[in-house]
Parts: structure tokens; C-alpha cells; sequence
């Protein structure tokens, strides 16, 4: 069992390249932040020099491959590390050095237990692409296909395992501390990437999310999923298909070959809706860098580490949602959220009603370009703790990819109004869902008739649907010892002297040879 001391001088280290990219001072200055959280961002900048501009996805990129990943999940919670961080760490590239050529081939060969030549006839020693896991290599199977080869790490399972435990330490802490850290639920979040970690470092569950997405995409004629080469993939290894295109980040490129931006733009967000809605399954790491269009105008999607699953209530939910948002239906929207139990229920269904038309409202029937994320994100927060909800942790990736595919679309096309693409989708899904008994509730709605049949058509949906409880049972949390509880308490002032000394000892040294 890790001590306290180690993780908190794993903290102020971190916390010290987050200080020399001026990172700590957002921290340090939101009234949010609890007092002890201040000054440990105090104690960590102690000798250093911060720049005016924060670079976060610098920061944690310079942290390691643990941190990228962990900044990835924190783009997600503007609430929690503020809006403008958020925005800067969308921006962060999962992008390493490589690691040689040797000890590649040596984890290949290791993995199957037969030397290269017998799995591939070519292999390019030089990737294509490496990111804080894995990294991928061009090669030719023995039988001729052309094929992508994604090599993990070696050694990362341990490194990764070794931060995880440090982030737990830190966010039970932080949750300790009770007020809106208690409420923005930092452990629930770590237990959540945790979980997403894992399943990434096993490539044979990645490979399975691919199989699994190319199934459920197999009648989308407009995105595409490489097929797996199970003979040469394992735990550490995974071999696909080859995709030959460009990626969706050239855009001049893409206008260069004539792809029309404007329905590449719409058959992004549609594939999505069709994840996510309709599968309950979707690619949820669709950043600029894991998309390519082929020469047909084909979407071709890679990197299938990070996945998102959504069961059918919650998905009729955020259908609902987005449906009544591109309406207007304010109200339908926030009986929804009372419904989930997104909101207590002692606040006002009306009053939240109220609240959601100030904010969206005035996006409705602009394009992207017009509007202001900024002002959309405080309205939306502010909603949050007027009514005091509590974070879902399992719509934080659907949060992310709908942030990262309204990026991408409204870089190919920043003129794409999202409610208008998005609309029509969502409506004839719940149309298509509901079947007759939707039609007729239509009906009867609009024409005033047979209102007797209503009981039967919500007992005919009921039956029809899964009981309430859209939000998954939460994770299990580890047992965590904090600092000041019973039996630690004689103990805990000794590791913050050990933290003190070692920050002044580093500023000191800093100093001396700066």
C-alpha cells in the first residue's frame, strides 16, 4: 500500500510542471477551490517562473502518459476545471515519443511466440502514429493484406496503475472537503477513467469495440469501421485493416480532392446520433486525428480504446432531450431531468423549465459560429448548482464526444446549424422507437379524441420500456484512508512537513543552478 508521503510528493512534482506552465493559477484563483487545495498550488509554483497564458494540455503532456489521458477525461468537466481549460485541453494531443523499433518487435514476439516474419511479410519500422498506450506500424500480413499494427507500450500497465492510485488519493481528499467539491464527485470521475484506462490497455477489448461497431454500422453506407485480424491480435498487439484517406483534420486537402464539407459535416453528426441513440454504443475518442475520409466520401473512424455505452431508458432520455431542445418543448426537457432524478425532486419542474429556455433559446436557429460556448457553458453550470445536480458519470463521455464532434463538424463546416442536422434524426428515431402507439398519442394529442385509450397506451410503453434508473449503478470506490481521520491524524502533519520541506528543498534547488 502506496504511503501518504509518496503520493503527496507525486503531487507537488506534478504539481511544479503545472506551475512552470502558469496552470496552477486558474486553481488558485476560482472561489471554488477549497483553501487547502490553494495552498498546495501555493507551495508547488514556490520558485517557479509561470507564463501569463496557462497551457494545460502542455502541462500535462510534459506529466506523462497517465496525465494525457487523465487531461482528456478532465476536458469533459468545464465545471470542474473551468471553461477555459476545458477548451485548452480539448486541444491535447495523444502523442508520445516512440518507442524504439527493438523493443517493439521484441513485445510482438513476445506476445505470439514466433519471430515477426512469421505474422508479417513487411513491417515498417517507423510508425505512423504514437499516442500514450500504443503505437501503430504499416505492415503486410504473410497473406498479403495491407494492415495497421498497434503495439502497446511496454511496461505502461504499471505506470499507469501507479498514477491511478495517486489520483484516488488526491480526489478522496478533495471530496472530503465536502461543498461543491462533494458535489462535482472527483472520485466518481476517477473511478470512471479507472475503468476506461483498463479497457484501453487490454487491446483485445479494443478490437472487440471495433467488431462490435462495425456490426452495429454495417447498413451506414457513409462511415466505416476497419475489420479485425484476429490471428494477430492478443492483449498487447492488435492487427486491422489498413485505411487508406485523408485525415478529416486537411481540410484543404478534403476540398482540394472535391469532398463536399457540407455533407462530410452532416454524415459525421448523423453517424454519431446513430451510436449513440440508436446502438447505445458509440466511438467516443472521434477527435480530429482518429478520422479519415476515403476517396468515396466515406468516413472511416480508428482508435477504438475509449467506448460509451448507454442503456435504452437513458438513451430515450437523451433523445427526448435533444428533441425537445431543437423544439423548444422547455418543459418536456425538464420533466425529463425530474424523471431521471437528475434533479431533486423539492425544486420546481416549471422554475428549471424557465431556467433551460434562457440558455437555449438563444442558440436555437444559429449556426455554430454564432454562437458563444462560453456563455452556453456558464448558463448551463449555473443551471447545475441553482438545482443542485449532482454530476453523471456516465454521460461524461457522451459529453466529450458531442463536444469533439461538434468540432470537427464546424470545422468542415462552420456554417452547420446542429439542432437543424440533428432534428430530424433524433425525431424519426422516436417516431421509428414508439411505433403506433406513439402515432396515436400524436393524435390524440392534436385532435382532442378517444381519450379514454390513454391509460392503455402508457401501460403498452411502460411494458415496453426498462423500469426508471437511466444512470448506471456507480462504480465501486476503493477504501481510502484520509489524512485527518482517526488513527491517521498523529501521522498526517508529519507527511505535510516532509511535503513542505521537499517543495522548499526543490524551489531551493531551482534557485541555486537556475
Amino acid at each position: 500500500m502506496t504511503r501518504p508521503v509518496t503520493h503527496i510528493v507525486r503531487l507537488l512534482k506534478w504539481g511544479r510542471i503545472l506551475a512552470r506552465h502558469g496552470a496552477l493559477r486558474g486553481i488558485e484563483s476560482a472561489p471554488q477551490t477549497p483553501p487547502g487545495v490553494k495552498r498546495l498550488c501555493r507551495i508547488a509554483r514556490l520558485g517557479t517562473i509561470q507564463p501569463k497564458v496557462p497551457d494545460y494540455a502542455a502541462a500535462f503532456q510534459a506529466i506523462g502518459p497517465a496525465a494525457v489521458k487523465l487531461g482528456q477525461t478532465l476536458a469533459t468537466r468545464p465545471d470542474l476545471v473551468g471553461e477555459e481549460a476545458a477548451r485548452n485541453l480539448l486541444t491535447l494531443q495523444d502523442a508520445l515519443a516512440p518507442v524504439g523499433f527493438a523493443r517493439i518487435k521484441q513485445e510482438i514476439e513476445a506476445t505470439f511466440e514466433v519471430p515477426l516474419e512469421k505474422l508479417y511479410s513487411e513491417f515498417d519500422p517507423e510508425p505512423v502514429g504514437s499516442a500514450s498506450i500504443a503505437q501503430v506500424h504499416r505492415a503486410i500480413t504473410t497473406d498479403g493484406r495491407q494492415v495497421a499494427v498497434k503495439v502497446r507500450r511496454p511496461g505502461i500497465d504499471k505506470q499507469f496503475a501507479r498514477d491511478i492510485e495517486t489520483y484516488e488519493w488526491a480526489a478522496a481528499h478533495l471530496e472530503a472537503l465536502g461543498g461543491e467539491a462533494s458535489r462535482l464527485r472527483p472520485r466518481q470521475v476517477i473511478a470512471n477513467f479507472r475503468r476506461w484506462t483498463l479497457r484501453e490497455l487490454d487491446l483485445r477489448r479494443e478490437a472487440a469495440s471495433a467488431s462490435e461497431l462495425r456490426d452495429a454500422m454495417v447498413g451506414v453506407p457513409t462511415y466505416e469501421v476497419p475489420a479485425i485480424d484476429w490471428d494477430r491480435t492478443a492483449s498487447r498487439v492488435m492487427t486491422l485493416d489498413w485505411i487508406d484517406g485523408i485525415k478529416i483534420s486537411r481540410r484543404d486537402a478534403l476540398v482540394a480532392a472535391g469532398h463536399d464539407m457540407e455533407a462530410l459535416s452532416a454524415n459525421l453528426v448523423n453517424a454519431f446520433l446513430r451510436q449513440a441513440i440508436a446502438e447505445g454504443f458509440f466511438h467516443a475518442d472521434m477527435h480530429q486525428g482518429n478520422l479519415f475520409v476515403k476517396a468515396d466520401g466515406t468516413i472511416a473512424a480508428v482508435d477504438f480504446g475509449i467506448m460509451g455505452r448507454i442503456n435504452r431508458q437513458a438513451r430515450y432520455w437523451l433523445a427526448e432531450i435533444l428533441y425537445g431542445l431543437t423544439t423548444g418543448n422547455y418543459r418536456r426537457v425538464a420533466e425529463i431531468h425530474f424523471e431521471a432524478q437528475y434533479v431533486p425532486d423539492y425544486h420546481s419542474v416549471e422554475e428549471f423549465a424557465t431556467a433551460l429556455r434562457a440558455v437555449g433559446e438563444p442558440m436555437r436557429g444559429k449556426p455554430v459560429s454564432e454562437l458563444s460556448v462560453g456563455q452556453m457553458l456558464d448558463g448551463l453550470f449555473a443551471i447545475t448548482r441553482d438545482f443542485d445536480m449532482q454530476t453523471q458519470p456516465h454521460l461524461l463521455l457522451l459529453q466529450k464526444t458531442m463536444v469533439m464532434v461538434e468540432g470537427v463538424a464546424t470545422m468542415l463546416n462552420p456554417k452547420i446549424n446542429m439542432w437543424d442536422v440533428s432534428g430530424p434524426f433524433v425525431g424519426e428515431w422516436i417516431r421509428d422507437e414508439l411505433g403506433p402507439e406513439a402515432a396515436l398519442a400524436d393524435g390524440i394529442r392534436e385532435q382532442g379524441k378517444t381519450l379514454a385509450l390513454i391509460p392503455d397506451i402508457i401501460r403498452r410503453l411502460d411494458a415496453q420500456l426498462p423500469k426508471p434508473g437511466g444512470a448506471p449503478p456507480a462504480p465501486p470506490l476503493p477504501e481510502i484512508a484520509l489524512m485527518w481521520d482517526k488513527g491517521e491524524r498523529r501521522r498526517w502533519w508529519r507527511y505535510a512537513l516532509t511535503a513542505l520541506l521537499g517543495a522548499a528543498a526543490g524551489a531551493a534547488a531551482l534557485n541555486w543552478f537556475g
